[in-house]
């Protein structure tokens, strides 16, 4: 299918938002009250596994995913994501061990290894290069704003009526997002093949694409603090006498959404690599406004900054990825970005745990090495990848 001329705003693009909406609502609504369900199995210890068992697996779809993608299609790689989504929270409800708990964790990442890659692919096949970023910033924005719904929902429901109820809330947010994809998209991959179990063969050229190198780079110095945030702020919430867990995921969706909508052309008009150098700069300062953070203004104002900083972020790095990667294979090279977004998160949620250790006194210095992960980016996108490009370019 070829991008419509100069179109954005489609029918089926809006659907594909609305799935967007329904699908990161379903397996985020859990997240603020999962460290809690973990800690009444007995396993307190192990919070830092609820992000990084599930972005591990994540992350190890990655491949398979993109190779999927480019060969039986789009739309059944989203279709299989939401499902997983579906099974997993409807499972929640019957484990009853901290062994079982990390095992489901680390199948339900199966869903974010499955569903974005498929969404990207299918997003760069419709829209016009021109606007390519922008458009990547509309579908992220519609996973913003199902990141922010689905906490504070997710709270909400397990307040009012247990979380049992709120895991069965999930897996009907999931189902819809199926019931969308079955019955309104249409495969834009040309000269698809059947699915057949050698397709799940990965060859080594075919785990990541070496053309977007640079991309994997900011997106996982970028991540790392994503991860940080999923893991701890529920605590760190609590620690500041916030009530509602989900309330710093609102007002960092608030922010990302409003510069999303102010600022969604940007990297189209003035360059991927500029864009990204600012909102890398933004995001370390986010995080040294949480570490100096004694009270819930302050960190929600670090909420702010973060969500703005993100808004730039993301839709930047998913365009220069399906610009520097093989027209004939985006699959594998969203693939290869989202491999670095999961082992950032997963090495921000691991990393934060440890030194968090459940103790109050170490949040500062958690934000602190985040900030100067976070800084590491800007440095890449100043200084080292333009020597990277300029040593290409003489062989």
């Amino acid at each position: 299918m070829e991008a419509s001329q100069g179109r954005i705003y489609t029918l089926q693009f809006i659907l594909l938002c609305i799935s967007n909406v329904l699908f990161s609502a379903s397996f985020n609504m859990m997240i603020p009250e999962l460290p809690a369900y973990l800690t009444q199995l007995g396993g307190a210890d192990y919070k830092g596994y609820i992000i990084g068992l599930f972005t591990l697996m994540a992350g190890l779809s990655r491949p398979f995913s993109g190779k999927l993608s480019d060969t039986i299609g789009r739309v059944p790689v989203m279709i299989f994501g939401s499902l997983v989504c579906v099974v997993c929270s409807l499972l929640y409800p019957l484990v009853s061990s901290v062994f079982a708990f990390l095992l489901l964790r680390f199948f339900h990442g199966f869903s974010t290894g499955f569903k974005p890659t498929g969404t990207s692919a299918y997003v760069a096949d419709i829209v016009p290069f021109n606007r390519r970023a922008e458009a990547m910033g509309m579908v992220g924005l519609a996973s913003t704003i199902g990141l922010s719904l689905g906490p504070s929902i997710g709270g909400w429901m397990s307040n009012m009526w247990g979380i049992h109820t709120m895991f069965q809330a999930s897996a009907m947010f999931a189902l819809l997002s199926v019931v969308i994809l079955v019955g309104s998209m249409k495969e834009t991959l040309q000269n698809r093949q059947r699915f057949s179990f050698k397709l799940l063969k990965i060859q080594r050229n075919e785990i990541f694409e070496p053309l977007v190198i640079g991309p994997m780079v900011v997106t996982f110095l970028t991540y790392v603090s994503y991860g940080t945030l999923l893991t701890i702020i529920p605590d760190f919430s609590a620690h500041l006498g916030v009530q509602n867990k989900g309330l710093f995921f609102t007002f960092f969706t608030a922010s990302s959404i409003g510069i999303r909508l102010l600022a969604g052309k940007s990297s189209d008009k003035w360059g991927r690599v500029p864009i990204l150098k600012i909102s890398s700069a933004m995001l370390a300062v986010s995080m040294v406004m949480l570490a100096m953070s004694g009270s819930p203004n302050m960190m929600l104002a670090g909420a702010l900054v973060y969500g703005a900083a993100l808004g730039l972020n993301s839709p930047a790095i998913s365009a220069w990825t399906i610009d520097l990667g093989d027209p004939m294979h985006k699959g594998r090279a969203l693939a290869s970005m989202y491999i670095a977004l999961e082992a950032g998160i997963g090495i921000g949620a691991y990393l934060s745990a440890f030194i968090f250790h459940n103790d109050p006194k170490y949040f500062a210095i958690t934000f602190y090495l985040n900030a100067a992960i976070t800084v590491f980016a800007t440095v890449y996108l100043m200084f080292i990848y333009p020597g990277k490009q300029r040593l290409r370019n003489t062989h």
